[in-house]
């Protein structure tokens, strides 16, 4: 390793949620891999997933006031100004003090005044856009990036300058691997004689999912179709008594490398993440949006999908019509399973942590000689 790496320092900004905050862990840890002389600073909020996660492995955290807009009329809303303007001082002072050669934004409010900060402070600005439709954040700092990497090529429209943009792929964790099935069927107390359906609504649930597998619950052993159904923390109490041979319940599922081995098919929601995982694996998929996000970007995330013919798209709204029909058919049609899985990997970007770490670490070497 050349002296003149020694020391760079890389500022990482985006939270909130797991979906922001993942992927920038994801690059943060293969710049250390190549680079482990690398200082890492991860600015975020003490309220939200990053300010616990970033810690325990091991990166320096500093917070900021900001938080985001409420859509309902609330208290929070009127002190936004506010925030905003006590967040840029907040990020242009840890920037001073920390220096970094290059800033990487993921998303999420956090990101708008960390991010700005960097640039203030002469940081070099990757900007990581993880959904079809872009945030509003990521659009905002188009003009302070050097580099913006995007996840669907449907984002380039929604650009002003498409010199910036490169088609990297979502960061993913860098354990995300396949597990032999038959051990990961046993850890799960399921048999190798069945498919297998992996249920995912996100860490906190989704409602709508729920309660509709919650009706079709007694029709699983009837068509010989095993269940990993993760509920989601608030939901498991009230579902936990539908638990049976064929269909096993988890408010949270940790080993999710062995869920995505042991499953034929997930039905799960539209997350950036998950899509980036369900990819990288090749896992077949019938994708629900949330109709309770922002800019309604899965449902652009799913839409750009099932239009590459890499998973099935059903609207929330018609769940309790077509879930039934289309999970118990699918499930058996090994022909649809193998096209699925197919064209999955096809749009599947393995390696976008490694090409983002390295163009972050260049563009370092790039700002040090200027």
């Amino acid at each position: 390793m050349s002296k003149a790496r020694t020391g760079y320092r890389f500022l990482f900004a985006g939270g909130g949620t797991g979906g922001h905050l993942f992927p920038a862990i994801a690059v943060a840890e293969e710049i250390k891999h190549i680079l482990p002389e690398a200082e890492i600073l991860f600015i975020g909020t003490k309220s939200k997933i990053e300010q616990k996660v970033v810690p325990q492995l091991g990166y320096k955290f500093k917070s900021i006031w900001i938080k985001g807009f409420s859509r309902r009329i609330s208290l929070d809303n009127l002190l936004f100004p506010l925030k905003v303007v006590v967040s840029i001082v907040q990020s242009i002072f840890i920037n001073m003090m920390f220096k970094p050669k290059v800033a990487i934004g993921s998303g999420g409010y956090v990101s708008g005044p960390a991010i700005f900060g960097s640039s203030v402070t002469g940081a070099k600005i990757i900007l990581l856009e993880q959904n079809s439709y872009p945030g509003v954040t990521t659009r905002l700092l188009e003009k302070y990036a050097e580099e913006i990497h995007i996840s669907f090529s449907d984002s380039k429209k929604y650009f002003k300058n498409p010199g910036k943009l490169l088609l990297t792929g979502n960061p993913v964790r860098t354990n995300l691997s396949s597990s032999n099935k038959e051990i990961a069927l046993k850890e799960f107390g399921l048999s190798t004689e069945y498919k297998t359906l992996l249920i995912l609504g996100g860490s906190l649930g989704a409602g709508s999912i729920n309660n509709t597998i919650a009706e079709l619950a007694d029709k699983f052993e009837e068509k010989k179709l095993q269940v990993i159904w993760q509920t989601g923390n608030i939901y498991f109490e009230k579902y936990k008594n539908l638990s049976s041979k064929f269909v096993k319940i988890f408010p949270f599922i940790v080993k999710m490398n062995l869920a995505y081995s042991a499953c034929d098919l997930i039905l799960a929601r539209a997350g950036a993440t998950t899509i980036a995982e369900l990819l990288v694996l090749g896992i077949p998929a019938v994708l629900v949006p949330s109709p309770n996000v922002a800019e309604n970007h899965q449902y652009f995330n799913a839409k750009s999908l099932s239009e590459n013919g890499a998973a099935i798209l059903i609207e929330d709204k018609k769940l309790k019509n077509e879930l039934a029909d289309k999970i118990f058919s699918l499930s058996f049609d090994n022909e649809k399973l193998a096209e699925l899985k197919k064209n999955a990997l096809a749009l599947a970007k393995p390696n976008a942590a490694r090409v983002i770490a390295e163009k972050a670490i260049r563009l370092a070497e790039q700002n040090e000689r200027n």
